[in-house]
């Protein structure tokens, strides 16, 4: 069970960790012994003291909102001759990347988000007892059984089988009481995962002509390689699945088919290809503060110059331990790290179990008081090490920061990611169920 609270006033504590502009930076945060044991905020405290141990996650809800408005602006410039404005699917699925799916999701809604995309039914319900009204895309559609659930939580499905329509026919019309079940259907336009191929259209359109219980709503595609931009086949690669969608697309028309709401683009496309964009946009990770990487490498900074966003997710947690060690003492399993000098070594309280990537060990850096710290020996499954050799007055009790945000500091995720040769969002959805989540403003 992951605990989770909602905090709506700052306090003094809260303060010192919250967001700012600034990023970057060396300096010294001051947290002094007392302070650092009292905690980050009486209502951190009060959420971690339910699990025992000082790890944590805080996650921004003024940045989730302010990612979710500026995407939603950027998709809807003022200069575009549109009839209806763009709409935004939130994707929640895997946790909320992480963060929460269930309160990620009231979180934006609130906001307004038009839709939230999850993985499964067992998402999407896990979404609606949060209270969650919007509608909800089940994005990998379903298992056979699961009709049912679909049904009773107001769930859009997926359809990527043309065999499902008649599956979700048969549950739909046992409710003669009922309007049409909604669904979407996914075309695979290139990437050869989920989706009906191109030449299936017109046996799509007569099986759905049989069905009187279902209606189709959106149509949608999902692009392999929308951060490449160079001259080779992954690069050309979203313009040809953009042509193979649209030819799909069209025949759909000419059989009289009315598609719904059409979507493409997901975060990387949002932000550098807005011929995609179509009725309806599907932000993950830009969601949650970070550009994808791209390639070349000068398509993220300038996607980054076009639309600037907020990290959400901090990942915390304190120094449970001190040692000082002579130089060729080796540190944690397998000797992997041999200090060469007489060294300070802070044993941090979280390690893979939490979410801190096994790939960070002798590679990552933490942030204590202000400084870079780098992890060193290999990363336990409760534990991690981190050398405050260079680092002046580090005591027991001192919050560390794994990524995110410090004051005025920033350990950037996807700058993390990149350096243990990962995504982002694979950071992000490895922090476990047993790291309380606590909500600020």
């Amino acid at each position: 069970m992951t605990h989770t609270l909602t905090v709506t006033k700052t306090t003094r504590a809260a303060k010192s960790a919250a967001p700012k502009a600034k990023t970057g930076g060396t300096g010294r945060t001051g947290l002094n012994v007392k302070y650092a044991l009292a905690g980050v905020g009486a209502d951190v405290a009060k959420v971690v003291s339910k699990v025992g141990r000082p790890v944590w996650a805080e996650v921004s809800m003024s940045a989730l909102t302010y990612n979710l408005e500026a995407i939603r602006k950027f998709v809807n410039p003022e200069n575009e001759q549109r009839k209806t404005p763009r709409l935004v699917l939130s994707i929640v699925k895997g946790n909320g990347y992480g963060h929460g799916g269930p309160q990620v999701a009231k979180i934006l809604e609130k906001a307004g988000s038009d839709w939230f995309g999850v993985t499964s039914a067992a998402e999407g319900i896990e979404v609606r007892k949060a209270g969650v009204k919007k509608p909800i895309l089940v994005l990998t559609s379903f298992w056979p059984g699961e009709e049912k659930n679909l049904l009773k939580y107001d769930l859009t499905p997926v359809v990527h089988r043309i065999e499902q329509l008649a599956q979700l026919n048969r549950a739909a019309a046992k409710d003669d009481k009922r309007d049409p079940l909604s669904f979407h259907l996914k075309i695979d336009s290139g990437m050869n995962r989920l989706g009906i191929a191109s030449n299936e259209i017109d046996e799509f359109a007569a099986q759905l002509a049989k069905c009187q219980s279902l209606r189709l709503g959106g149509v949608m595609t999902h692009f392999a390689s929308s951060e490449a931009f160079l001259s080779s086949p992954v690069g050309e690669q979203t313009r040809e699945q953009e042509e193979h969608f649209f030819v799909a697309l069209e025949r759909l028309r000419a059989l009289g088919v009315d598609p719904g709401i059409v979507h493409l683009a997901n975060s990387a496309a949002i932000a550098s290809r807005p011929e995609t964009w179509g009725d309806m946009v599907r932000p993950g990770v830009i969601l949650y503060g970070y550009h994808p990487g791209y390639d070349p490498q000068e398509k993220r900074e300038e996607a980054e110059r076009n639309l600037p966003l907020k990290p959400a997710m901090s990942l915390r947690t304190r120094v449970i331990s001190l040692r000082r060690i002579p130089a060729g003492a080796g540190v944690g399993y397998g000797m992997k790290f041999v200090a060469t000098r007489p060294s300070t070594i802070a044993v941090l309280a979280a390690g893979y179990g939490d979410g801190v990537h096994r790939s960070l060990g002798m590679r990552g850096n933490v942030l204590v008081r202000g400084k870079l710290a780098p992890i060193v020996g290999i990363v336990s499954m409760d534990v991690t090490m981190i050398d405050v050799t260079d680092v002046s007055g580090v005591e027991v009790g001192d919050v560390v920061t794994i990524y995110g945000t410090d004051g005025e500091h920033l350990l950037a995720t996807n700058a993390v990611a990149r350096g243990i040769g990962t995504v982002t969002s694979d950071l992000m959805c490895a922090v476990t169920a047993r790291v309380p989540r606590v909500y600020r403003e």
